[in-house]
């Protein structure tokens, strides 16, 4: 979430990616930043031991989700 924010402030178009573990902790890192609110993707946890094919799914789906938070689809 840091590195998505920070690269906002400064101009380039950015989309945190989190897993659902991960929520409350980007949620945090997003208002300590000045940026409450701030859209991002989720995924399911735990990645390390999803398939292959499950991680591809997931993949594509956080891709589209984050074209719209980049183009504005969802805002």
């Amino acid at each position: 979430m840091h590195d998505a924010v920070i690269g906002e402030k400064i101009g380039k178009p950015s989309v945190g990616i989190m897993t659902t573990k991960f929520v409350s902790a980007a949620e945090l890192m997003a208002r300590v930043l000045g940026a409450d609110g701030y859209p991002f993707v989720v995924i399911d946890h735990p990645i390390s031991s999803a398939s292959g094919k499950v991680l591809d799914n997931w993949a594509r789906q956080a891709a589209r989700e984050s074209m719209d938070l980049l183009i504005g689809a969802n805002r």
